[in-house]
């Protein structure tokens, strides 16, 4: 793991790229169109964490996805996951969370990657050993502007070839609830770098609070301006099922079948699946599992490879 702070000099990279260099031949995409055809955009990309979604969802490069959820519905731990499995494919990532810090960040990944609420010492230090040059933290809590948050990515793209960009959260990017114009020009902002540059960036956001907290919000109940969505090139909503959680403090086990969260596909522009993916809740490690019965599996790191066994 490495830590970026304000020592680093962005005003260097607030200005973005020329646009000239944006216009080219239609020619110049030939083989993309080619391959498009030759195979399916669902096999592209890096995969989730869960075997059963590898085949219908991907995490494509040069990608905006907005991963909304209500407040204590377990996104930032569902992102942290899939943080994981990302940089076990190879991929290199900066998480720039303006609400935890990065040791709390750390401590978290480390009960998620090992499957367990207290990973042996050395389980502990191997993990960070692992992650140099794979992740980077973004050490700033509190506000922080628009500006500075794009200039953090593309400070990340050009000396560090980082191929993620992860921020928590959007309420965090010094733009006011009802900023609706100021929103709409930030994620416009954040989606011109993920083209232009090659960057998958992840924004995650607010769901609007609803009459309660018992129904799976949609791409259309994320706080704020509809531009969010509608610029997005990807949308995965989070839900913790309240109401089976409900119950069971009640003493009522009718929902015990139930999944403990959804993370629904609201949107995959570039992929044919959308839809709900079931999954379950493992305390002790902070994890998300595919099955009720299954089990947390600790990574295998390697040392001399890019990626890792599960």
């Amino acid at each position: 793991m490495n830590v970026i702070d304000d020592s680093i000099d962005f005003d260097a990279y607030l200005r973005g790229p020329d646009e000239g260099a944006a216009v080219r031949p239609a020619s110049d995409w030939l083989h993309d169109v080619v391959a498009a055809f030759e195979r399916p955009h669902t096999q592209t990309g890096a995969s989730l964490p869960w075997s059963k979604t590898r085949e219908i969802v991907r995490l494509r490069r040069g990608e905006l996805s907005i991963w909304p959820g209500m407040s204590g519905h377990g996104k930032s731990m569902l992102i942290g996951q899939v943080a994981l499995h990302l940089m076990a494919q190879g991929e290199k990532l900066c998480i720039a969370s303006m609400e935890m810090k990065p040791a709390a960040t750390m401590q978290r990944m480390c009960r998620q990657a090992f499957g367990t609420s207290q990973p042996m010492h050395r389980d502990i230090e191997d993990l960070h050993r692992w992650s140099d040059g794979r992740l980077w933290l973004y050490d700033q809590q509190g506000q922080v502007s628009p500006e500075r948050v794009l200039a953090v990515g593309r400070y990340c793209h050009e000396q560090l070839g980082i191929n993620h960009l992860i921020v928590d959260n959007l309420l965090s990017c010094g733009i006011a609830e009802d900023g609706y114009d100021a929103q709409k020009q930030f994620v416009l902002a954040l989606a011109t770098h993920a083209h232009d540059t090659g960057q998958a960036v992840h924004l995650l956001a607010h769901s609007r609070k609803g009459k309660d907290e018992l129904t799976p919000p949609g791409k259309f109940d994320v706080r704020g301006s509809a531009s969010i969505t509608d610029l997005a090139d990807n949308v995965f909503s989070v839900w913790r099922n309240r109401g089976k959680e409900l119950a069971i403090e009640e003493g009522d086990h009718s929902k015990n079948g139930e999944a403990d969260a959804l993370l629904t596909v609201c949107k995959h522009r570039h992929g044919e699946w959308e839809g709900r993916i079931q999954l379950w809740f493992d305390r002790r490690s902070q994890s998300y599992l595919q099955t009720a019965t299954e089990q947390p599996k600790a990574m295998r790191l390697l040392a001399d490879d890019d990626k890792v066994e599960f």
